[in-house]
């Protein structure tokens, strides 16, 4: 009976550092999309990005104050997502340095229904109870978070066709 206690104990931990992870990844992804696109004179994207930034942040923050971390656990293979990132972490790809802050609310709606899905997957499996009520409360929270920035979208002006044309692209000399 002990064994499995601390057989549960474990796997919680290992799915809270994946979460941690994730959402340290998510806070870093973001900050980089913000310094992007202040380098090419897009503030009020950056700005937003900064914004979905540090709300990511505030997550990760509560995730080691709940777990009561003195410092990150190193990650292990339980509860790994498929791919390189985690699935709230936006590509790099998504970004373009004309884009609004509709395209910003987009990529951010899009990880944030990843993480979504990611954290019902873990609620429906067969993970130990603990960690299937996390991961429920998660998703819970992920639910929210894809409910407020729909919201937001619905208040941000829709790009015209041709928000992508530049007449003066910027150069780059090697």
């Amino acid at each position: 009976m002990k064994t499995e206690r601390r057989t549960a104990a474990a796997e919680y931990e290992d799915f809270m550092a994946r979460a941690y992870a994730m959402e340290l990844e998510a806070t870093e992804r973001y900050a980089q999309f913000a310094e992007q696109l202040d380098t090419h004179n897009n503030r009020e994207v950056a700005l937003l990005f900064r914004k979905l930034s540090e709300i990511e942040a505030l997550h990760a923050k509560r995730i080691l104050a709940e777990m009561g971390w003195p410092s990150v656990p190193a990650l292990t293979p339980a509860f790994a997502w498929e791919g390189g990132e985690g699935p709230e972490t936006a590509p790099f790809d998504s970004l373009h340095y004309l884009m609004q802050p509709f395209h910003a609310l987009k990529i951010a709606l899009r990880c944030e229904l990843q993480a979504q899905a990611y954290f019902k997957k873990i609620a429906a499996g067969s993970a130990p109870a603990r960690v299937r009520a996390a991961a429920v409360e998660m998703a819970a929270e992920e639910r929210e978070h894809v409910r407020l920035i729909r919201d937001w979208l619905k208040r941000v002006p829709q790009p015209t066709a041709d928000w992508d044309e530049d007449p003066d692209p910027p150069r780059v000399t090697e």
